[in-house]
C-alpha cells in the first residue's frame, strides 16, 4: 500500500544524514502537496519502484525501471535533485534510499543493455510502413518489451481516470527505456483507414487519449508557450527545433514576428536519423499534446499553423 511505501521511504530516510533527510522529506510533502502534478509523478515513482521489506532492503523490485522514473521526476521537478542524484545526469533508487546502498551508472546501462540484449525485438532492422497492430503484437509476445508496455499501459489505462501529467510521464520512461530502432518502429506505425483493431493498438503505443488529447484543445502557441515554461520540455523542443527544423533555428531562433514570415513550404526538413530520434524524445512532453488553430485572432494563424505544423506534419518523416 502508499502507506507501507511511505513508511520504508521514511525509515530509510532516516538512516541518511539529518540535512539530507530534512531536505528529501520536506521536498515529498511540497511534492505531495502541490497542484502542479508532481503527486502524480511521486505516485508513479512508488508504484514503479515498489520497494521490497523482504530481502535485501535497498532493493526495489524493477531497479532499471525505478531509476528511470526518478530521472523522470528529478527533470521534470528538478528541486528533487538535491535529494536524489549524485550529478546532474544520473540519479538512482539507491540514491534516495541512502548511501549504505551502492551502485553506479555503468551498472544500470549495463543491465539495461543486457534486459533488451535478451530481446528479439532490439534485433530487428527498422522496416518502414509496419501497422500498429504488428507492431504491437510482437511487443506483447516479446518479454522484455511487454513488461515495459504493461507498466506503462496500467498507468495511461483508460479504465481510471486519466491524470495527463501523470500518464506522460510513463510515456517517457517507456520510450526512453528502449533502444532507439524499436522506439522508431513503435512510434512510426500506422494504419488504414478501416482497420479499427489497428486503431486501437495505434491509440495504446501512441498514449491517446489520456496523454495527448485535452478537453479543450490548446491553440499551438499555448502549448509552445507553456513548453518554453518548462525546463524539460525547452530543452527537448530546443533539440527537436535544432535537427529536425535548423531553417528555422537558424533564420529566426525565437523571434515571433520573424517566424510569422515562413510558409511551410519554406521549411525543409531534414528528417534523419538524428530528427527522428529528436522527435521520439519529445513523446510523454505536451508537444505531443493535440491543439488546434481555430478561433484564434487573424493575427495569430499563421504562427500557429507554422507550430501545427512543424509538430504534428508528417511530411517531415513520409
Amino acid at each position: 500500500s502508499l502507506y507501507s511505501v511511505f513508511t520504508v521511504l521514511f525509515m530509510y530516510f532516516t538512516s541518511i544524514s539529518t540535512a539530507q533527510t530534512t531536505d528529501c522529506l520536506h521536498l515529498r510533502e511540497q511534492c505531495i502537496n502541490a497542484a502542479n502534478g508532481c503527486e502524480s509523478a511521486w505516485n508513479v515513482l512508488e508504484d514503479i519502484c515498489n520497494i521490497s521489506v523482504l530481502g535485501n532492503r535497498c532493493k526495489a523490485e524493477d531497479v532499471i525501471g525505478c531509476n528511470r522514473i526518478i530521472q523522470v521526476l528529478a527533470d521534470e521537478y528538478p528541486e528533487f535533485k538535491n535529494c536524489v542524484c549524485t550529478t546532474d545526469d544520473f540519479c538512482s533508487i539507491t540514491t534516495l534510499l541512502g548511501k549504505q546502498c551502492s551502485i553506479n551508472k555503468d551498472n544500470i546501462s549495463t543491465e539495461t543493455k543486457l534486459q533488451w540484449s535478451l530481446s528479439a525485438l532490439s534485433k530487428q532492422a527498422y522496416t518502414a510502413n509496419r501497422t500498429c497492430l504488428d507492431v504491437n503484437k510482437e511487443c506483447v509476445e516479446d518479454e522484455v518489451c511487454n513488461k515495459q508496455l504493461s507498466l506503462y499501459l496500467k498507468v495511461c489505462s483508460v479504465n481510471k481516470k486519466c491524470n495527463m501529467e501523470e500518464c506522460q510521464a510513463a510515456i517517457r520512461f517507456f520510450y526512453q527505456n528502449m533502444p532507439f530502432e524499436v522506439a522508431h518502429m513503435m512510434t512510426f506505425c500506422d494504419c488504414i483507414q478501416a482497420d479499427e483493431s489497428c486503431h486501437r493498438a495505434k491509440e495504446l503505443l501512441h498514449g491517446k487519449p489520456c496523454a495527448v488529447t485535452a478537453v479543450p484543445p490548446p491553440s499551438c502557441l499555448n502549448v509552445i508557450h507553456m513548453c518554453e515554461e518548462n525546463e524539460l520540455c525547452r530543452k527537448k523542443y530546443t533539440n527537436f527545433r535544432s535537427k529536425c527544423w535548423r531553417h528555422v533555428t537558424k533564420k529566426c531562433y525565437d523571434d515571433e514576428a520573424c517566424l510569422e514570415t515562413l510558409i511551410k513550404d519554406d521549411m525543409p526538413c531534414s528528417a534523419n536519423a538524428d530528427c527522428k530520434a529528436a522527435y521520439i524524445s519529445n513523446w510523454g512532453t505536451m508537444l505531443r499534446v493535440e491543439c488546434t488553430c481555430q478561433n484564434l485572432p487573424p493575427a495569430e494563424q499563421s504562427l500557429c499553423e507554422l507550430f501545427h505544423h512543424m509538430l504534428h506534419s508528417k511530411s517531415c518523416f513520409s
